[in-house]
């Protein structure tokens, strides 16, 4: 019998959590992106309170989120945060990793949304990446370089894994084991 373990937050943890975040520092460079968030789990309901909470602070009263229900099993349209009501809503338009918030007073600000299930190691890259004071990089391009480095980083670990279990054997520059006859030994050495 095969066992699925989530590697999310349980609702009750997740709402003590702080949020996590990585804000674009204030500047006139104007990027795609003003920051990236990593929430514990994929309950809006529970994750939304700690991030509106944290960014009322640095942002002003956030009072709507938008995202887009491909990444969110349930969307609530109302949650309430220290006191008020900030509405949700939802856009099949919207890019599946990204979270818009408005606020009245201020403006509006497009959050990468790092999925909650990522390893540390690459949501730490998200995030400073989606950090980048006037990046034009989208939530899509930095998914997908996310997802390249990703393979690279399997693609190494397979490798060393193929050299370890071989006992060291030699491995072509392209990954692929090498025999000893291929070896240049003393008696058949180049020149």
């Amino acid at each position: 019998m095969t066992k699925t373990h989530e590697r999310t937050a349980p609702r009750d943890l997740a709402a003590e959590l702080p949020a996590r975040l990585s804000l674009t520092p204030k500047t006139t460079l104007a990027g795609q992106l003003d920051g990236a968030w990593w929430p514990y789990s994929r309950d809006l309901e529970v994750e939304l309170p700690p991030l509106a909470a944290a960014l009322d602070e640095v942002w002003g009263r956030i009072t709507r989120v938008t995202v887009n229900p491909t990444r969110w099993p349930v969307i609530p349209h109302t949650v309430n945060v220290a006191g008020h009501t900030v509405h949700v809503g939802w856009f099949t338009e919207q890019h599946p990793d990204k979270l818009i918030l408005l606020s009245f007073t201020v403006g509006r600000w497009d959050l990468l949304v790092v999925p909650p299930e990522t390893e540390p190691a690459a949501a730490a890259r998200l995030m400073a990446a989606a950090a980048v004071p006037g990046s034009q990089l989208t939530a899509d391009v930095l998914m997908a370089n996310e997802a390249a480095i990703g393979r690279g980083i399997r693609d190494a670990r397979r490798r060393e894994t193929t050299w370890e279990d071989e006992g060291g054997a030699c491995m072509s520059p392209f990954g692929d084991s090498m025999d000893r006859r291929t070896l240049p030994l003393p008696g058949n050495a180049w020149r």
